[in-house]
């Protein structure tokens, strides 16, 4: 009969306990402006994006396989079994803090910075697969951020270009019927990109326990990682959706469309190429993006400083965590 080792299914149940609060955290990037704008009321929002998240989890697998094996090398640390579970402990800690606070930090950092850590206290610096996290990751936090406010700046430019002659009544008619369409757009580029975070480290974990042989996502991981991270949209996260609907500047229609297609086809992009990237990192800086269009002063630069602040310290805050819990762990259960 084929047998489950006990710390594998509490280390499958934890990566999901994760993947449900990174719904709860992360919908805001789905739904604040939509909300905001009064285009969608909350509760229709939400279902919106709990539906397209599970819809989007299910589209592609090459983000996984950067977290299954492009951050640890599972050669080197394949005799390490909570190492998967120290890290989980490490991202599911920052993300309930920063929920807790109201600031958009960004779950995917946060679970890489869990394995980094976990995997510099089990084996050390050989365990990490470095040209892979300069490439798949240092690269991807720098210029995703950069892109989506690229993005954003032109698409809302070439937009008052366009209507420069129609009345403010009319341009949001129009945008008021486009941002569902973008805010959809958004929901299932979310769910495409940080579903599969998941399901990788899950991955990751089942070839540690030798259930697997390669980095290879099963079908059961993919259908389970959807379900969680759904379920935890359909909560909502109303704490950061007021951050980001309404504290870094006043939207309308016009700028809630301008700056979700834009996150929305950075993170497409992005998950095309296997890279993790922060989806919060990216909405909100299309946000500040857009904004900027108005004037300069129109954009809360105040606020803008504590999310920078809050994007620089989630690695090494939830790598330490993780490292922590790792030596914990080690010497509550062994390091088998």
């Amino acid at each position: 009969m084929f047998e489950v080792p006990l710390l594998l299914t509490v280390i499958v149940i934890t990566a999901l306990i994760f993947d449900f609060t990174n719904g709860a955290h992360d919908c805001a990037n789905a739904i604040a402006t939509v909300v905001s704008t009064k285009v969608l009321t909350p509760r229709v929002a939400v279902g919106m994006a709990a539906v397209l998240n599970l819809v989007g989890a299910l589209l592609g697998t090459e983000v996984a396989q950067t977290l299954g094996g492009g951050i640890v090398r599972p050669e080197v640390v394949s005799g390490s079994h909570i190492l998967v579970l120290a890290a989980l402990i490490g991202a599911i800690t920052w993300n309930c803090l920063t929920w807790y606070c109201g600031i958009p930090s960004s779950s995917s950092h946060a679970l890489i910075g869990g394995l980094m850590g976990a995997a510099l206290a089990s084996v050390g610096p050989e365990a990490l697969n470095g040209m892979s996290i300069v490439h798949k990751v240092v690269l991807p936090l720098l210029a995703s951020p950069l892109a989506g406010f690229a993005v954003g700046l032109v698409l809302m430019s070439l937009i008052c270009i366009v209507f420069s002659r129609s009345n403010r009544q009319f341009v949001n008619r129009i945008f008021e019927k486009a941002q569902m369409v973008s805010a959809g757009f958004m929901a299932l580029s979310h769910g495409f990109n940080d579903a599969q975070k998941t399901m990788g480290v899950i991955t990751l974990a089942l070839l540690i326990f030798g259930q697997i042989d390669a980095v290879a996502v099963p079908l059961w991981v993919k259908l389970a990682c959807a379900l969680a991270m759904a379920a935890g949209t359909a909560m909502g996260g109303w704490r950061i959706v007021r951050t980001m609907g309404h504290k870094i500047c006043k939207l309308e229609p016009v700028h809630g469309f301008a700056a979700e297609t834009s996150a929305a086809a950075v993170i497409s992009a992005a998950s095309l190429i296997g890279a993790p990237i922060s989806t919060t990192h990216t909405i909100t800086a299309c946000i500040f993006g857009v904004g900027s269009t108005r004037r300069l002063s129109a954009v809360q630069w105040g606020v803008a400083g504590n999310l920078i602040i809050a994007w620089l310290v989630t690695i090494p805050a939830s790598a330490v965590v993780s490292a922590v819990s790792f030596l914990v762990l080690e010497g509550l259960l062994g390091s088998g």
